[in-house]
């Protein structure tokens, strides 16, 4: 039999090699959630920065920063307030009722979000982990543009979650339905008339103007997505998943579609934890701009290219 020494002189060791699960509402990944909840009583802060550029055309290069904190209200239910910031450096490209032209700045607060996260079922005690979620959020930037945009959005949406391989594997299934009602903020006429010989020269037709619509616009958006992460050393998992979006808008219809995927890593530790995630876009329709040459993707609203660091403290 090895001596009480050895024993507490190995014990580090044996710690550090067991297999560990994630804590409540770790996030694996950096798009697609799981279903868990955290404990009554216990918080988490989190700090996530994306990373978006690439439109195909001109410059473009934009950063969502958000800083969230989380309490365990019940055992199956977590409530949460979000600050959201924004900063954007972009030019050489117009697009027509969507970006006026150049614009760059540091970070700027963009909005704010409440948010509530119930569990149906657990992923540690049941055969699957379900949870929903609301969120309501209140914004004044455009994140396309930079422009001032006053926009109010509500979120609905289902995290279904599933523990395979002696829980070394984590699979999850995200669907969501938002709904937003925005009005833009007018351009002041040296904007306007910049914009307006921009397109003129896009077109080609000396009487085109740029469209800049300020009434009230109502869009809802579904979104689905899909991902799985697996656990290759204590406290590290490599994943990957992917996003489908689409967006209706009143006067329009289907304004847009895409379709992201990418890897991610993460790294979790007993209080802190951290996911670093690549998407790519790899295949877009509907609305494109003037003289787009990458007709398979979307590059009005979204980007070639979207890097997300997510960053969380428990306490």
């Amino acid at each position: 039999m090895k001596s009480p020494i050895a024993v507490l002189a190995s014990l580090p060791l044996t710690l550090a090699l067991a297999p560990s699960a994630a804590q409540a509402d770790e996030h694996l990944l950096g798009y697609v959630s799981g279903a868990e909840t955290l404990p009554q009583g216990a918080n988490d802060a989190y700090l996530f920065v994306t990373r978006r550029w690439d439109k195909g055309r001109g410059d473009y290069t934009a950063h969502d920063y958000s800083l969230e904190y989380e309490r365990g209200l019940t055992h199956r239910l977590t409530g949460g307030i979000e600050l959201k910031g924004q900063s954007i450096d972009t030019g050489g490209l117009v697009i027509d009722g969507y970006m006026p032209g150049a614009e760059a700045y540091g970070i700027k607060a963009s909005g704010i979000e409440a948010k509530l996260k119930y569990a149906f079922l657990s992923v540690a005690k049941d055969e699957v982990g379900l949870s929903g979620t609301f969120a309501l959020q209140q914004s004044w930037l455009d994140p396309h543009s930079g422009r001032d945009k006053d926009v109010t959005k509500f979120e609905l949406g289902l995290q279904l979650q599933k523990l395979l391989l002696d829980d070394q594997l984590s699979l999850m299934l995200n669907t969501g339905l938002e709904g937003t009602y925005a009005k833009r903020a007018a351009l002041d006429a040296a904007t306007q008339a910049a914009a307006d010989a921009e397109i003129q020269a896009l077109t080609g037709d000396p009487s085109a103007s740029f469209e800049w619509p300020t009434d009230p616009e109502m869009e809802i958006e579904f979104k689905l997505g899909a991902g799985g992460a697996y656990r290759i050393a204590p406290n590290w998992y490599v994943g990957a998943e992917t996003l489908y979006e689409t967006e209706f808008e009143t006067e329009v219809g289907q304004e847009r579609w895409s379709v992201f995927a990418g890897p991610s890593i993460h790294y979790g530790s007993k209080q802190w934890w951290a996911t670093l995630t690549w998407f790519e876009q790899i295949a877009g329709g509907k609305e494109q701009y003037i003289n787009q040459a990458d007709d398979n993707l979307h590059l009005i609203e979204k980007t070639r290219h979207e890097l997300r660091l997510k960053l969380g403290y428990n306490f």
